[in-house]
């Protein structure tokens, strides 16, 4: 088996002498270079060709040199200089490069050749770590922050203040949907929040109802815990329908503290192993003082659909007002 050496011979360091040479100009002082790096880490020069002038004709002044164009460049260019995300996706092989390979010797003592193609994965896409988690699309309720004595100049836009929440004859949606909830509520069987693993919570016929300002509906109640603020991953199951939920955050006493609802996410199809969901993911803050998690849905949710694309056409997922769900401490 023939071997190959590959001799690499130091650049002389009189290359860069030349410019504390006194008297008579050394050969190549004019020539001008570029600088650059091989792929193993070398530093190389290479001289860049001079135009002649044809005869009879003075070179052109030039304070600075022409580069030359790198289509036209007959080394440099896109063809051997990629864009780098584009040559990290096809492992840092080039187009007509053999693929790398590694040499081994197997029990017999015969050294062996194996091909081998990088794997260009992202380490989320391996599962060697998790992906980062994304908030669920909702919309956001809490107590007003506007001063209470905020007036608008006399010649504002009337439709100004109640888009600002100043408007005194419609109160803000969120105090008008705590005038209603939350002290009244039956708490005689509260979900335990359940560290470390997913635990259920079922809103059945059997679970109580509330008059909310949206409508009557089952609730549920959970109770969080005294923890720094963390994510908390909720799936709704699909029972012959989806629950699709709205959540509010009781203080200790049950006062509303902040809604979350007409949250916006995407079903999971089911699999061998579990039924299909919908999942969401919302911020818990007890650092806020958050320290019930109220659990309940709307007419408006109640009464839509879920349509999702299977290998035999469209498929529509009624919603119901009643399902089975399963929340999850996630850890950042």
């Amino acid at each position: 088996m023939s071997s190959r050496f590959l001799i690499v011979l130091p650049l002389a360091a009189a290359l860069l002498s030349g410019c504390q040479l006194s008297g008579e100009k050394p050969a190549g002082a004019d020539e001008e270079y570029f600088t650059w790096v091989d792929e193993q880490g070398q530093v190389r020069q290479t001289v860049i060709p001079r135009t002649e002038p044809s005869a009879g004709q003075e070179s052109p002044p030039s304070e600075t040199p022409v580069q030359p164009s790198e289509d036209t460049h007959d080394e440099y260019n896109l063809k051997n200089y990629p864009d780098g995300n584009a040559l990290a996706e096809r492992g840092f092989i080039r187009p007509g490069d053999p693929e790398p390979y590694f040499t081994w010797r197997d029990a017999l003592g015969n050294v062996r050749v194996s091909y081998y193609r990088p794997d260009t994965r992202t380490a989320v896409e391996k599962g060697e770590i998790e992906p980062p988690i994304e908030l669920t699309e909702a919309s956001i309720y809490q107590a007003s922050t506007a001063p209470a004595d905020a007036d608008l100049p006399a010649d504002a836009d009337p439709l100004a203040a109640a888009v600002l929440g100043l408007d005194d004859s419609v109160a803000p949606y969120f105090e008008r949907w705590a005038d209603l909830c939350c002290e009244e509520l039956d708490r005689s069987d509260p979900v335990e929040w359940e560290p470390g693993r997913e635990f259920g919570v079922d809103v059945t016929d059997a679970s109580p109802t509330h008059d909310f300002i949206t409508g009557t509906s089952h609730y549920q109640l959970v109770s969080l815990p005294a923890d720094k603020d963390f994510v908390v991953r909720l799936r709704s199951y699909d029972q012959k329908g989806l629950f699709v939920p709205s959540l509010a955050f009781l203080d200790a006493k049950f006062r509303p503290l902040r809604l979350v609802t007409d949250m916006v996410t995407e079903f999971t199809p089911e699999s061998w192993s579990r039924h299909g969901y919908l999942k969401f993911h919302v911020p818990v803050f007890p650092s806020r003082g958050e320290r019930w998690m109220l659990i309940y849905t709307t007419p408006k949710a109640a009464a839509g659909q879920t349509v999702i694309e299977t290998r035999y056409g469209p498929r529509a997922i009624p919603h119901q007002r009643t399902g089975e769900l399963g929340l999850k401490h996630i850890h950042q």
